[in-house]
């Protein structure tokens, strides 16, 4: 997976942060630093650390399915990114929540790195095969995970909802064109 292709994914894996940290922003209505911060590190911490857990668990049988895992890799992310794309066609409700506390905090980065958790497991299946070549891609998803979630706040204090929505649609997009790539690349190297 070349540099640009690792941006992409990090960047799709952070839309949900971006996303929850817009929604923050708008229900605070001011600038809290403290608050902003937690919730980027944590959302950044869980968006790495969770790809790696994928990476661990998927590692022990990948040998088992190498004939298949570009097809594993192609089918995860083609699956998030339809789950994605299906959020933003979804009605947008308000939910009263209070993200300032670290607790509400924890809980939003957990849910909203699950997902990272199937791409973890799609990385053993992609040529990752040691623990040193997925530093630079869990690097990546944590910044870009921590950056557009302290952006999101921000955003979401200064600019209101508008652009909450096609966030999910364009980071669905670009986990399919990952997918397809992956799949694509590996049929075509036969």
């Amino acid at each position: 997976m070349g540099i640009f292709a690792i941006l992409l994914l990090a960047v799709s894996l952070a839309i949900d942060c971006f996303t929850v940290s817009v929604t923050s922003g708008i229900i605070l209505r001011r600038i809290r630093w403290n608050t902003f911060l937690t919730m980027a590190f944590f959302f950044g911490f869980f968006q790495a650390l969770m790809p790696l857990l994928g990476w661990l668990g998927a590692s022990h049988f990948s040998h088992l399915i190498e004939a298949y895992d570009h097809w594993v890799a192609f089918g995860l992310l083609a699956f998030l990114g339809i789950r994605m794309i299906r959020e933003h066609f979804k009605d947008s409700e308000e939910h009263s929540f209070d993200p300032t506390r670290l607790k509400v905090i924890i809980t939003l980065a957990i849910a909203t790195s699950i997902d990272a958790l199937a791409v973890g497991i799609s990385f053993a299946f992609t040529g990752f095969k040691e623990l040193q070549s997925l530093l630079l891609p869990l690097v990546a998803i944590g910044l870009a995970s921590f950056v557009l979630s302290l952006a999101g706040s921000l955003i979401g204090i200064f600019f209101g909802k508008r652009f909450n929505l096609r966030m999910e649609l364009f980071g669905g997009l670009v986990l399919i064109g990952i997918g397809v790539k992956i799949l694509c690349e590996h049929l075509l190297s036969r």
